[in-house]
């Protein structure tokens, strides 16, 4: 039999899963508290003594989400060899996990207009933000940038692909994704340094 914690942590896992299906299928502001909790099966008591409400639930919901897109991220760079094309696998792995309904919807649409600009932008830079900067700054210690402060290109890189990545999930041309990885690698390819001369 289950310990009491461990329903606790059931309780919540099931919560976070059925608000996360709920959001992605018709947006946050369409779903109750009334809905989830009789989806999840669970008493409005019970999602209290995990969130203080619907805002609460969506963040958990939208932490994960982009935990998870951090991750495939970070996967698709460590499955390159080379230090370049680890950064840039990553760059777009990060547009096509943004492709996902439910990351469009969770993550790109609902999670500014819901949580703001801010917290928003600090749940990014807690996942695939991070993991960007870190990255830009090993290119410029190998010289494979040239030499510059970190920060403001991590956040002008960033903001580049939150942007495309908002455009994405608002269109429906087909062309749009490879189109936007094109452009996606011309900007990349214009930050390399230049070989040295042999």
């Amino acid at each position: 039999m289950p310990s009491r914690i461990e329903q606790r942590e059931r309780t919540r896992r099931d919560l976070v899963r059925v608000s996360r299906r709920l959001f992605a299928d018709v947006g946050y502001a369409d779903v109750g508290l009334a809905e989830i909790v009789r989806t999840a099966g669970v008493t409005k008591g019970a999602l209290y003594h995990h969130f203080d409400g619907k805002e609460a639930l969506f963040r958990a919901v939208l932490t994960e989400v982009q935990q998870e897109v951090a991750q495939r991220v970070a996967a698709a760079a460590d499955a390159e060899d080379d230090p370049w094309e680890q950064f840039t696998a990553g760059c777009r792995e990060f547009l096509a996990a943004g492709t996902a309904p439910d990351v469009q919807q969770i993550m790109l649409i609902d999670g500014p207009a819901v949580l703001g600009w801010t917290e928003w932008r600090a749940i990014d830079e807690a996942a695939a933000g991070r993991h960007l900067a870190e990255a830009l700054a090993a290119l410029v210690d190998r010289g494979l940038i040239p030499p510059q402060p970190v920060a403001p290109l991590t956040h002008l890189l960033s903001g580049a692909m939150n942007e495309v990545a908002l455009w994405l999930a608002r269109t429906s041309d087909p062309a749009a994704f490879p189109d936007a990885v094109a452009a996606l690698t011309t900007v990349l390819t214009a930050l390399r340094a230049p070989a040295p001369p042999r």
